[in-house]
């Protein structure tokens, strides 16, 4: 499946996203002048379709993708989230590839501001695995509309180099298959 992070999304995958998400655990809808204005403010335009279901379906829900806690509100950070400074969803995204840090010899995992940009640029955080992984929906640059997972130990897109979109991420939780099967 393509990844068509401009276009908005046609009625069938609308449809899906809808029937994803339980009614009685979405959180409201935020409606189009509140998407555009958190996009003025953050400096970005969020990749669809999830840009059009935070702003007709759902802006979070506690019951879905991920198991922890659910699918994040716009700009929330789920618990367990690093303190790195401010998030700048508009600002490019560093990685174009995945990046296992622990593997890099050249690495401090505890100094080095590459691993603090891939927390805090050029996405939006969708919420947490295990509590210490956290999914990623890149907002700019060549990975812009791919899932991504961040941990203590790298950052990769999921399932690997052909990232899912946020539909296709929603899919797999909802099909029940796991994330790495």
């Amino acid at each position: 499946m393509t990844i068509t992070p401009d276009r908005r999304p046609d009625g069938a995958t609308l449809d899906f996203l809808r029937t994803a998400f339980a009614p009685e655990w979405r959180e409201p809808a935020l409606g189009y002048e509140a998407v555009a204005a958190w996009e003025s403010e953050n400096g970005t335009t969020l990749p669809e379709p999830y840009r059009t279901f935070v702003a007709e379906i759902s802006n979070g829900c506690s019951l879905g993708p991920p198991e922890d806690g659910g699918l994040q509100p716009l700009g929330w950070l789920p618990a367990g989230w690093p303190d790195l400074g401010p998030r700048r969803p508009g600002e490019p995204f560093p990685l174009e590839a995945g990046w296992p840090w622990e593997d890099d010899e050249d690495v401090d995992p505890e100094e080095d501001p590459r691993i603090d940009a891939v927390y805090t640029r050029g996405s939006v955080v969708l919420g947490s695995e295990d509590g210490q992984s956290f999914w990623l929906l890149v907002t700019t640059g060549p990975r812009r509309g791919e899932v991504w997972m961040v941990a203590d130990v790298g950052a990769v897109p999921v399932p690997g180099d052909e990232a899912w979109g946020f539909e296709q991420w929603v899919r797999r939780w909802h099909a029940g298959d796991g994330w790495w099967d």
